[in-house]
């Protein structure tokens, strides 16, 4: 049976062959559809609209998955488009979409990489590789070379955030680094052994208040004593302030003005010559005995015990060596074989390009690559996660114009897009600016105005994990707000009304839980489908599509990232929830291959003793003319029974629907999740039952109990 461990969710959903027994539900509601004159409240082609992606996978894992019937199974979901994830920006690391290509430093092969533009033989796999001068410290790509005890190390800001390259003086971007002490700690000594080029404008702050690396940072930064430099000659600096030592555990170095004198690497290039570069940082107090007692873990290890005091950084210098590929790591699908295995579906993909890790040059060399396969784009979209890194908005947008400006040398007509939020419910908050501005899209969006390239970004993109752990079935009914309110708020924070927001990757929570394998999947996913474009949304994309092996030990029971079950060898075995929610999605409340729909507000009064909206409806009306209806039912455990309306306003008259009509169900009868351990499966596993029922002003539709109902014929 499901997983006891998250029983709540699944209470009553017992295996039923039958469909619903008649007079089981107490009384009949109305759902009212708004079919007036003018009151489209959105158009989309699924073709574009609907889709799904692929992330990162090991070398075994692309061998196996791309196969004929791997990819046949994976597209029998029936999503149309495909985007394509950047896992290694995520990991802060840098990657060679193609391994032939040039170093700025060819003699040493290192550097600054572009790769070949030119069509050789077909890329199979992408590689990432680690970057010497990182800040941060992160399992996956490595140490910080800020708290590693190392002398010859140093952490390196990016240089394409210095005037330089954005043309703005550097106080436009300023760059900085955070250590955590994990505690609050009474800090008296800091010291900073500085690299070149170091900072001669810069302050050393502590932080009051709650973490100042949330979503929603609420305190502020305070100069440690002494501690604001207008004449910093770089070496090693020390504060001493241990008669009124303060209480912290987060330090940062802010950064404004650089001695623009050059690193390890050498005069030949001007991007060694930029930014700042810190060593090694030490914070503490005196002890009895007038000796240092550093607070600051200094170790190789990032992680574990043993592990150095953690860091973040504004960004990092994407300068590395050949010898820092990770040629064990996770790899990516190779681009040709991306494009040519079938995934794309025959339709242009969203692909992505480095941008807080690569060089403006690689970018524009990977789009006048694909161009040359013939590979056709329908989107790029620009790095990966930058709120995830703590980038504030500025430097993204620094960014975001320049790389704009490579790409758009090669193809003017090119969609380009941003900024990929890891994953967020409300308006992304950060450090205020000079003007006291918090709004990561508002300062996003005012930065490409004011560099005269607002025009340059066609879509504003995000991921959708919206729940944690901690969910309940009650997580259900707060979905399509959740949905809404988050689109709202992008707008209310200077987001134009003309550029189209898009869900370029989603699933019920960023990290694997038991739901995602049992009926709660199958309601979450289509409501969030239905929510989006009820609010607005241009193209929801749900990941992954390859499938993947289920997974013992996870909170609320055992559980896949995938629509399907799978063996190590990635056979399939067994479809999950999402699969067949998928299938109801995309093969009857819309037609792909159709043509644009037009979406009308459809609404229920079917709530629960506490308020809770047990129904809601999604109403489509299809190229071929006919009405679709998306009924999602997240009542545990009675059905309901509705009549339909579509109302105009305007003539003040109402219809129904007329002649056969067709209804189709997916929900605790047709799908019950058996929690095995790794074993785990589903019996029954589908498919969707369906009937023909007649229309009619009085016609009545049975929405079972935990389902996803689709009413679709004419209205007259």
């Amino acid at each position: 049976m499901e997983s006891r461990s998250f029983h709540k969710l699944v209470r009553g959903a017992a295996v039923a062959a039958a469909f619903l027994i008649p007079g089981f539900a107490q009384s009949v509601a109305t759902v009212h559809v708004d079919v007036t004159s003018g009151h489209v409240i959105n158009s989309f082609d699924p073709d574009q609209a609907i889709g799904s992606s692929i992330d990162n996978l090991n070398k075994n894992a692309i061998d196996k998955v791309y196969t004929p019937h791997i990819i046949q199974e994976a597209l029998s979901a029936g999503y149309g488009p495909i985007t394509y994830r950047n896992n290694t920006e995520l990991r802060m690391m840098a990657w060679h979409w193609n391994e032939k290509g040039t170093w700025s430093d060819a003699a040493n092969s290192s550097g600054y990489w572009t790769s070949s533009s030119e069509p050789g033989e077909p890329i199979r796999y992408i590689v990432s590789y680690s970057l010497p001068h990182r800040g941060f410290s992160q399992t996956g790509g490595g140490e910080s070379m800020l708290t590693d005890g190392k002398t010859d190390t140093y952490w390196k800001s990016n240089p394409y955030l210095t005037s330089k390259f954005t043309g703005d003086p550097d106080s436009r971007n300023p760059q900085w680094v955070i250590v955590d002490l994990g505690a609050e700690k009474p800090i008296g000594d800091i010291r900073i052994n500085w690299a070149e080029p170091y900072a001669k404008f810069y302050e050393v702050r502590y932080w009051v208040g709650r973490t100042p690396l949330g979503r929603a940072p609420s305190g502020e930064w305070k100069v440690v004593p002494g501690g604001a430099l207008t004449d910093g000659k770089g070496g090693s600096v020390e504060w001493k302030f241990t008669e009124s030592p303060v209480n912290a555990r987060y330090i940062q170095v802010w950064m404004t003005a650089s001695s623009n004198t050059c690193d390890t690497h050498g005069s030949g290039d001007a991007r060694n010559c930029v930014g700042y570069a810190i060593n090694e940082i030490y914070a503490g107090n005196l002890d009895a005995g007038g000796q240092f007692v550093d607070e600051v873990k200094h170790s190789t290890q990032a992680r574990g015990d043993g592990a150095q005091t953690a860091t973040w950084c504004s960004s990092v210098d994407p300068w590395h060596r050949e010898s820092d590929a990770l040629v064990n790591g996770g790899r990516h699908s190779g681009f040709d074989l991306f494009f040519t295995s079938g995934l794309t579906n025959n339709l242009p993909a969203m692909i992505p390009v480095t941008l807080l890790y690569g060089i403006p040059e690689d970018a524009a060399a990977e789009i006048a690559y694909l161009e040359k396969r013939g590979y056709p784009i329908g989107y790029v979209e620009m790095g990966e996660e930058p709120d995830a890194q703590r980038m504030l908005p500025d430097d993204y947008a620094a960014f975001y114009v320049q790389w704009a400006r490579a790409i758009h040398q090669v193809d003017p007509a090119l969609k380009l897009g941003g900024p990929v939020f890891e994953g967020i419910n409300e308006e992304l908050r950060v450090w205020p600016d000079e003007k006291g501005r918090t709004s990561w899209t508002e300062r996003f969006v005012d930065y490409l105005r004011t560099h005269r390239q607002l025009t340059d970004l066609k879509f504003y993109s995000l991921e959708h994990y919206p729940f944690g752990r901690n969910m309940t079935w009650a997580s259900l009914y707060r979905e399509p707000y959740m949905m809404s309110h988050i689109l709202e708020a992008f707008r209310d924070n200077g987001l134009p009304k003309d550029v189209p927001i898009m869900v370029t990757e989603s699933h019920i929570a960023a990290s694997l839980v038991g739901p995602m394998s049992t009926i709660y999947a199958t309601l979450w996913l289509a409501d969030s489908f239905g929510a989006f474009f009820e609010a607005g949304g241009a193209a929801y994309y749900h990941s992954p599509i390859q499938p993947q092996t289920v997974s013992a030990n996870t909170p609320l029971g055992p559980a896949s990232w995938s629509n399907f079950v799978a063996d190590r060898d990635y056979n399939i075995t067994g479809y999950t929830s999402p699969y067949w929610a998928a299938r109801m999605i995309n093969y009857e409340w819309v037609a792909h291959r159709s043509g644009v729909h037009q979406m009308y507000s459809a609404k229920t009064d079917i709530k629960d003793s506490e308020g809770n909206l047990l129904v809601t409806a999604y109403a489509v009306k299809r190229p071929d003319g006919n009405w679709s209806l998306m009924l999602v039912n997240k009542d545990e455990n009675q059905a309901h029974t509705v009549r339909v309306s579509f109302e105009d306003a305007g003539s003040k008259r109402q219809a129904s629907f007329t002649g056969p009509v067709a209804w189709v169900t997916m929900g605790s009868e047709q799908y019950v999740w058996h929690a095995k351990g790794a074993e785990s499966y589903a019996d029954p596993d589908g498919p969707p039952i369906g009937k023909t029922v007649a229309g009619g002003p009085q016609a009545t539709y049975e929405l079972p109990k935990c389902s996803v109902t689709v009413l679709r014929g004419k209205v007259k």
